[in-house]
């Protein structure tokens, strides 16, 4: 059972109980707030955050493979379900029935996705373009959390567009909202900082309502939650139109991909931790499931939680029963707590939501990625040498300029468009040996000009595949330093740093073994790995350059003339 159902648990240990259960009192404490703040960011009613969780929590357990990791609703992808819900609604439609059938589509993706075994469709979203739309996304939900904040009216649209709005009520703000939240705020992020282990937000939420009530803030002006309704969602298919189904797909697969990469990251952070294996298809499957109940439950799309799998894996949890535990309790508040949540200012909404993707603001990493530049780096590959930094910033930009899919696309397309003039311009090194013993090594001589070249020999080393995308550019660069050998009798490419070839490279190695011949030296090859030597067998081009087991045995060869020439 366990094998294919409740992967998870293999293993399960009931010693583990004991950790599991309070750690799921862990999560319930943060996730309650915290899925109320990302319902409001999809546009819908804050208990639709509730509804999401539930399913989510337990559904995840039965096919996803990860032992901490929290699927639920989360900023990223509640922004973008606010962005695809709110074209199609333009048209006319329900946008909470909308954003129901997001969650819907988003699922079917997951799960044929997996079934098709498309786990490494992640490895197209990039760390750096996952991050630049990551900071992109999280700036543009803070600026439009900023008028609850502060008791304006928001625009809408873009980043910049909803900056420009804000900048033009400012004159409006509303006293008594700037005082509830910049203290919510404030009192957010000393918790944060002074308490860690203390769920912040549950604190503030519940002082806040406290407060209001109290000091009856509602009837002062305070704009609060209002009504809630109790008791458990209404499951079925959420009711809209086969067009507008349709219409939410394409989008789908962009929230898929965002939410699949997200939560595969955090479940293999803590699965490294604890020394377990993760399946991204199985992942795939759990994401799917888990949103095909938040769907059919009248909640949002759903995904793994980096921030709240880090409170579950701090407070102990060992399995899924820790997320089961904080479903169950996540019930409870639906059957019998949800009129506390009544009274809960929106200016205190606002900066929980704003404390929680603050930190998503990551200009550390940006810095990071920025400072990836030697000068060495630099010269080799001039405009790309930046390239992770580049695809970072365009996704970025997108984000702020575009909104959120037209953002993560733009983002990929730039991190692909740069990886292809990385490739279509290779590093070529001059190689001098150390020593003069069998088996030397051979090093840079750029990076060791200590180390002189074998006079009348070349060796270069690729680094990188050798394709039909950079062969020209190859061939030309090792003609240009050929040149430049004084009595040039042979030139000696390594295959160490060169994983791959096909047959276009094949064919320009004879043309350059005759560019070479033509000015009195020759071509050979060397420590070619097996891959680029069966590539080499099976083209069969005539007049191709021998290939010698190391570079020793190449130079060698030349200066016996036993079988170079």
């Amino acid at each position: 059972m366990t094998g294919f159902l409740l992967p998870s648990f293999s293993g399960y240990r009931r010693s583990w109980l004991r950790g599991d259960v309070i750690a799921g009192l862990a999560v319930w404490a943060v996730l309650v707030p915290e899925s109320l703040a990302y319902a409001t960011i999809a546009g819908v009613p804050p208990v639709v955050g509730l509804y999401a969780a539930v399913p989510a929590l337990a559904l995840y357990a039965l096919a996803g493979t990860s032992r901490q990791l929290v699927v639920a609703p989360m900023s990223a992808t509640a922004a973008l379900s606010a962005s695809l819900v709110a074209d199609v609604a333009r048209d006319g439609g329900d946008p909470v029935a909308l954003t129901a059938a997001l969650a819907l589509a988003t699922g079917i993706a997951a799960l044929l996705a997996g079934l098709l075994r498309l786990g490494f469709l992640a490895a197209f979203i990039s760390e750096p373009v996952l991050k630049g739309f990551i900071v992109g996304l999280a700036l543009t939900i803070m600026i439009g959390q900023v008028p609850d904040l502060i008791g304006v009216e928001g625009g809408s649209g873009s980043f910049f567009a909803k900056t420009w709005a804000l900048l033009g009520q400012l004159g409006g703000i509303d006293p008594l909202t700037l005082v509830v939240g910049l203290v919510s705020l404030a009192a957010l992020v000393v918790i944060r900082r002074t308490m860690p282990l203390l769920p912040g937000s549950l604190v503030v939420v519940l002082l806040a309502i406290g407060a209001a009530a109290l000091l009856g803030l509602e009837d002062r002006g305070l704009a609060v939650v209002g009504h809630i309704d109790a008791g458990l969602p209404r499951a079925g298919i959420p009711d809209v139109t086969g067009p507008q189904f349709a219409e939410l797909l394409g989008g789908a697969v962009g929230v898929m991909l965002i939410g699949f990469a997200e939560g595969l990251g955090a479940a293999k952070t803590y699965a490294a931790r604890e020394g377990y294996d993760i399946d991204p298809n199985r992942e795939l499957a759990g994401l799917g499931i888990s949103n095909l109940g938040a769907g059919l439950l009248s909640g949002m799309v759903v995904n793994g939680s980096l921030s709240k799998t880090a409170v579950n894996a701090g407070a102990g949890a060992r399995s899924q029963v820790s997320p089961l535990t904080a479903a169950a309790l996540t019930v409870l508040t639906l059957l019998f707590l949800t009129g506390v949540f009544e009274q809960l200012p929106q200016a205190t909404l606002a900066a929980v939501v704003i404390a929680a993707v603050v930190e998503l603001v990551d200009v550390r990493s940006l810095r990071r990625l920025w400072r990836v530049r030697t000068g060495r780096l630099a010269r080799a590959y001039q405009v790309t040498a930046r390239a992770d930094f580049m695809a970072a910033g365009a996704a970025l930009l997108g984000v702020l300029l575009f909104e959120t899919l037209p953002g993560l696309v733009i983002g990929i397309a730039a991190s692909l468009v740069l990886l292809l003039a990385r490739t279509s311009r290779p590093r070529v090194a001059v190689l001098a040996p150390v020593g003069d013993e069998p088996g030397r090594p051979w090093v840079d001589s750029g990076r060791n000009p200590d180390y002189p070249t074998v006079p009348g020999v070349l060796v270069v080393r690729v680094e990188g595949p050798l394709v039909f995308a950079n062969a020209e550019y190859v061939r030309t660069r090792v003609r240009t330093l050929a040149s430049d050998v004084h009595g040039l009798r042979l030139v000696v490419l390594d295959g160490r740093a060169m994983p791959s070839i096909d047959v276009t490279a094949t064919t320009m190695l004879v043309q350059l073994r005759s560019d070479l011949r033509a000015i009195g030296g020759d071509l050979a090859l060397a420590e070619g790995i097996g891959q680029v030597r069966d590539v080499l067998a099976r083209a069969g081009q005539e007049d191709e350059p021998p290939l010698y087991a190391t570079l020793d045995e190449a130079v060698a060869a030349e200066r016996t003339g036993d079988g170079v020439g």
